[in-house]
């Protein structure tokens, strides 16, 4: 993962089950998608330069991604 630590991921780890560690993948998933909302409304605002802010949207859409993998894995929908 990138230098940014997910509180909901941190708090997976020590999950008493696997429905509990999914559940806490599935909200670090809901937080990066509302991340992405929000820097883009910050971008499309013009409150912040594009510029500035396309690296961290990739950067978390990636995150998102690797997240969203990660659930399809836990709940079986995929294969390794």
């Amino acid at each position: 993962m990138s230098h940014l630590q997910c509180p909901h991921l941190i708090e997976a780890k020590s999950s008493s089950s696997k429905r509990d560690f999914i559940k806490f993948y599935e909200i670090a998933l809901k937080r990066c998608n509302e991340t992405i909302y929000w820097l883009c409304l910050l971008r499309d605002g013009k409150l912040i330069e594009a510029e500035k802010l396309k690296p961290l949207i990739t950067e978390v859409t990636e995150i998102s991604k690797m997240i969203g993998s990660s659930l399809l894995t836990l709940k079986g929908k995929r294969k390794i």
